[in-house]
């Protein structure tokens, strides 16, 4: 790989090649700050446009596409608290009390530097490492999946901000939104009353808008004294200084490490990998206690894992033609449309394709930090609009977002009743990320079990007897659990 790096670069230092991951990256920036949009939709919108383009700038325009709209997700969470896409909900959790503070250009400038340093690993281990980390994703089956996704659904103990109890019982209310619709192993409806809409189950979109963005607004609205009232002063970007990193390294590499590891397996992706790194930075910074009321390590953790996840899921996809996300399945479809064949073959028979795709792939990422910049200026403005005036654009973007997805009318009932619910959960003091993460974990959590029992005929009692990694991941699970109760009683 490294000895085609001249000739890679040669391929992507043309007019195309350059136009390609500039404005891509900067138009996806800005797809990712528009709630409801996501990188699935973004990437999914320009893909009709690179069918006249060359094989190499086309990959890289939807690549820088991806990198930019996962980044992008976290100007709007910071600014107005609302996610842009998925993969930036954990970022709301501190990034938005920062800016209620005084500090939304701290904030995103915390964001933007570890996106950065997120993506840039991700891309140097892509390079370095894509056939060896490939092979090592082929370990993780089924039950190794499922003892991951355990693992992640701690992180519930950890957001549940206030009152336990409550946490738990909005995590418990994610999963079982997570198993309406078919069935993933027979396809029978499960919770539908009747209603055909419900048979594909509630949009994961429709739902982190709806209990982010539409109860934000509901409760601005009335007046809610939770601090959400209390107007953003923002002028712009500000990047944190060298020695304000200090403390926060090992948090920085943990959670690149968590990013890079969980967007190798196919079918987590970046909400996933954001959340668990979250719950990790809770546990082990330092500054837990202030996590949820304006940490700069919370905004690390989950930005710098999203990003890191970009390069992760490129691994599945180009080194065994396996999509690590939705994201990526568009990829293939791509090198499909580009008469290049995905699979096993692809990078002994494309190299210099491929290492084209994967040094481009590191350029996005260094202009990350221009472009979030540029775009942080052109963003200011946003926040003089008067707030009558923005929430009414705050419901405009997310409604048009959540039903470009799927152009499902549904989708907007889904929408608004999640906001309604979560407005009247939030009164109560419910804490709105247990939710998201049930919903976001349930899936996969319930088809890697389904698919687990198949292999052992049902037996719960013999699930992990012979996999090791599942062995070490539950360990890891029941001491993630019992570190509250032993911080507790010391």
């Amino acid at each position: 790989m490294l000895e085609l790096l001249p000739q890679a670069i040669g391929l992507i230092m043309t007019p195309e090649g350059l136009i390609a991951l500039t404005f891509g990256t900067l138009l996806g920036i800005v797809l990712g700050a528009l709630p409801g949009i996501g990188s699935t939709v973004a990437v999914a919108m320009i893909l009709p446009f690179t069918l006249t383009m060359g094989q190499a700038p086309a990959i890289l325009l939807l690549l820088a596409i991806y990198a930019g709209s996962v980044y992008g997700g976290s100007v709007s969470a910071i600014l107005i608290n609302t996610p842009g896409t998925p993969q930036s909900a954990a970022t709301c959790l501190d990034g938005y009390p920062m800016a209620q503070r005084g500090e939304a250009g701290k904030a995103l400038g915390w964001a933007t530097q570890a996106s950065v340093i997120g993506g840039l690993v991700s891309a140097v281990v892509l390079i370095l490492a894509a056939p060896q980390l490939a092979a090592f994703a082929l370990n993780f089956g089924p039950i190794e999946t499922f003892a991951l996704i355990l693992l992640g659904l701690t992180c519930i103990v950890s957001v549940s901000e206030g009152s336990m109890r409550k946490g738990l019982i909005a995590g418990a209310l994610g999963l079982f939104l997570a198993t309406v619709g078919g069935d993933p192993i027979t396809g029978e409806t499960r919770f539908t009353f009747g209603q055909f809409p419900l048979i594909a189950g509630f949009d994961l979109l429709a739902v982190v808008i709806g209990v982010f963005a539409v109860s934000e607004v509901l409760i601005r609205l009335s007046g809610g004294e939770d601090g959400s009232a209390s107007s953003v002063q923002f002028r712009g970007l500000v990047l944190p200084r060298l020695r304000e990193w200090k403390g926060r390294l090992s948090g920085l590499s943990k959670s690149v490490l968590i990013g890079n590891v969980i967007g190798i397996l196919p079918g987590t992706g970046a909400a996933t990998s954001a959340f668990i790194s979250y719950a990790e930075a809770k546990r082990s910074s330092p500054r837990r206690a202030r996590f949820g009321q304006g940490e700069p390590d919370g905004v690390i953790a989950s930005e710098a894992a999203n990003n890191a996840v970009t390069g992760g899921a490129l691994v599945p996809t180009m080194a065994l033609g396996i999509p690590g996300d939705a994201v990526t399945a568009v990829m293939l479809a791509t090198l499909t449309l580009h008469g290049v064949t995905p699979g096993i073959r692809l990078m002994a028979d494309n190299p210099l394709l491929i290492a084209a795709i994967f040094t481009g792939f590191f350029i996005i990422n260094l202009l990350l930090l221009p472009l979030g910049v540029l775009f942080g200026k052109m963003a200011s403005p946003l926040l003089r609009i008067p707030e009558a005036w923005m929430l009414v654009l705050i419901l405009m973007l997310s409604s048009l977002g959540v039903y470009f997805v799927r152009g499902n009318p549904f989708d907007l009932i889904v929408m608004a009743a999640a906001g309604i619910g979560g407005f009247l959960l939030r009164r109560q003091g419910y804490p709105m990320a247990p939710l998201v993460i049930g919903m976001v974990l349930g899936p996969t959590l319930e088809m890697s079990l389904r698919q687990g029992l198949i292999i052992t005929n049902g037996s719960f009692a013999t699930l992990f007897i012979g996999h090791p990694i599942a062995i070490g991941l539950l360990c890891l699970t029941l001491l993630a659990l019992s570190l509250p109760l032993i911080r507790h009683y010391r």
